[in-house]
């Protein structure tokens, strides 16, 4: 059982890499209010919110079977990590980058780069069905969620300040990925 010590410093260093992983959200430079286009597109600094519904659907019994505590807090209850705490990080390897919770391919070695935020970035996912995006408001923030299309779950945030071509940076968690090595 955690003493209260420890529960305090989680807490800390968890506030701490919610602010960390923003970027400039706690800024004046703070994203703007959600715009709506003509299509009906609701879209945040930019990055279009397209929710994906999942293919997988188990009950919170099987995900905590599933799962290592770890990879639930981060998957299913929107978690995030300490900042540089991540295996997967400073990983080079060429490869894909799949989702903890369901194998589905999120993300390619050939996009990821070192946004020197302390977790794991890439400027654009594998596909345009591997991942979905939800207006998140916790924390007195306006982000912009990233989850897996295929399970729904919690991979980290988008922000409008990665390298080009999209400008984009996915700002994900480790403990929500696994690396497949290329054969």
């Amino acid at each position: 059982m955690p003493t209260p010590r420890i529960i305090l410093l989680l807490t800390l260093s968890t506030l701490l890499a919610l602010c960390a992983c923003t970027g400039d959200s706690i800024t004046d430079d703070s994203p703007s209010d959600p715009v709506v286009d003509d299509d009906g597109t609701i879209f945040v600094d930019g990055i279009a919110i397209e929710p994906a519904e999942p293919e997988l659907v188990l009950s919170d019994e099987e995900w905590r079977e599933r799962l290592s505590d770890e990879e639930y807090e981060i998957l299913r209850s929107h978690g995030t990590e300490p900042a540089f705490s991540g295996d997967l990080l400073d990983n080079d390897a060429q490869g894909a980058y799949v989702c903890a919770g369901c194998g589905h391919e999120l993300f390619s070695s050939e996009t990821k780069y070192d946004s020197e935020t302390g977790w794991p970035s890439y400027w654009e996912p594998i596909g345009e069905d591997s991942v979905g995006t939800e207006i998140d408001e916790s924390f007195n923030m306006l982000r912009v969620e990233v989850h897996c299309a295929h399970c729904a779950g919690h991979l980290g945030h988008i922000f409008p300040d990665g390298p080009d071509p999209t400008g984009l940076r996915y700002c994900i968690n480790s403990l929500a990925l696994n690396f497949e090595p290329a054969q």
